[in-house]
């Protein structure tokens, strides 16, 4: 796992993942936070295929008191959604009533502190063709992260430039 935090707020800025793929090897590293990793093509792939601008970008931006997704380039108004809990899948969904979009998404910091999904805690807005849902984080969630943000406070930056290496 790799995570980037900002240096000023202290707010997590990406959260990624890399698994072995099945020969042991280190595989693709899947983003669990932050902005989506864009596939590079060669210079020949780029031009003979490419992905619409104008299809949704789902990705997950974190504030200190809530998981956050956003996905752009959605541009129906708000009533035609409906964002749920599936308890028994541990999973949101995302629908339209056009039957034009449709998302299955798990809140993984849930399942790994074995939380359940609290409807309560789920709400939405849309604007500016970016549909925005928030979930407040539980009280155990909120603890650990102000450990971790003691824990980090006391480690160095990688870039700040106070490393211990001196050149002649």
């Amino acid at each position: 796992m790799a995570e980037e935090y900002d240096m000023k707020t202290g707010q997590l800025v990406s959260r990624r993942w890399r698994e072995k793929n099945t020969l042991g090897g280190t595989g693709k590293w899947q983003v669990e936070v932050g902005d989506p990793i864009s596939p590079l093509l060669g210079p020949l792939e780029s031009e003979l295929i490419k992905e619409s601008s104008s299809n949704p970008v789902f990705m997950r931006k974190d504030t200190l008191t809530s998981f956050q997704w956003r996905i752009r380039n959605l541009p129906y108004p708000k009533e035609v959604y409906s964002v749920t809990v599936e308890k028994e899948q541990r999973c949101c969904v995302i629908r339209t009533t056009n039957k034009k979009y449709y998302k299955k998404f798990p809140i993984p910091d849930l399942d790994r502190y074995q939380l359940p999904l609290d409807a309560a805690a789920l709400s939405f807005t849309h604007t500016n063709n970016t549909l925005i849902i928030t979930y407040q984080k539980p009280k155990e969630i909120l603890t650990a992260e102000e450990e971790l943000q003691k824990e980090l406070k006391q480690i160095k930056a990688a870039n700040s430039g106070d490393g211990d290496c001196k050149t002649q």
